[in-house]
């Protein structure tokens, strides 16, 4: 499950946990005076505080991938983020915030707590259901070549990416996933176009001089439906055992991708 709808899931289980913290808080501050949802946006600053501490984390423990493309830093769907520096730059902000206001100490402490609380039982329930539940698909797909393959026929850890021609982020990938796939060849990387036939997606190849193996074309999009993808571009992380290791919705980038195949295959960086 990469996403609720349109909407994907990292930013509903921010949201969740959120709303968790603030309705928390409130029940705690009811009896104080002032608006009651006076932590609300407390806790809303204290998120984008530490979504940015995270970020910057993550870009110094990347920097030799983003140092080829440093814009690359401030497009935060990669899902870079280091959350240990992030809930305590989080946290510390929020105990900041409060110094002056001793009787709003308590409500923030406990709605941070039930809100990370909320947050982490969500995340690990979902990666649960994940992992035992998606597995690689037994589907049957056809090579541009014209030879069919079924994606369970291939070698572990797999690497699957859904896109299209007509998507702009997955073509502004595409360099990015070349360039893994020759790095790492001990994962099987697949490259498994959306709706359109072999025609198309070997002219756009040619024109876009990309140098990719295992592209096959997938017409009626059965690898979307079968994985519960909800957008392109998505990236599937499959371990050796077929089963999902880690999903990503939206455009990748060499350092996002970098760390999803650190953690796919732990032995290699």
């Amino acid at each position: 499950m990469t996403s609720l709808g349109p909407v994907p899931m990292p930013l509903v289980l921010l949201v969740a946990g959120l709303a968790t913290a603030a309705i928390v808080a409130r029940l705690l501050a009811r009896a104080l005076p002032g608006p009651r949802w006076a932590t609300a946006g407390t806790f809303l600053d204290m998120l984008l505080v530490g979504l940015v501490a995270g970020r910057l984390a993550f870009a110094l423990q990347w920097w030799p991938q983003y140092a080829a493309d440093p814009w690359a830093i401030v497009r935060p769907g990669d899902g870079g983020y280091v959350w240990w520096v992030a809930v305590p730059a989080g946290l510390a902000f929020g105990a900041w915030r409060v110094r002056s206001r001793p009787e709003l100490r308590r409500p923030v402490a406990w709605g941070s707590a039930a809100g990370l609380m909320a947050w982490a039982l969500l995340a690990g329930a979902i990666a649960l259901l994940q992992r035992f539940v998606v597995h690689l698909p037994d589907v049957e797909l056809t090579r541009l070549e014209g030879a069919s393959v079924r994606l369970t026929e291939l070698d572990g850890p797999v690497v699957v990416n859904l896109w299209a021609t007509w998507c702009p982020p997955c073509r502004r990938e595409m360099p990015v996933l070349a360039e893994a796939q020759a790095r790492h060849t001990s994962i099987t990387f697949v490259f498994v176009n959306q709706g359109e036939g072999a025609p198309d997606v070997g002219a756009f190849l040619r024109g876009a001089a990309l140098n990719l193996r295992n592209v096959v074309v997938d017409p009626s999009s059965s690898v979307s439906r079968a994985t519960g993808a909800r957008g392109l571009p998505t990236t599937l992380f499959f371990d050796a055992q077929g089963r999902l290791a880690d999903v990503h919705m939206g455009e990748l980038t060499r350092a996002g991708l970098e760390h999803k195949l650190q953690r796919l295959q732990p032995d290699q960086r």
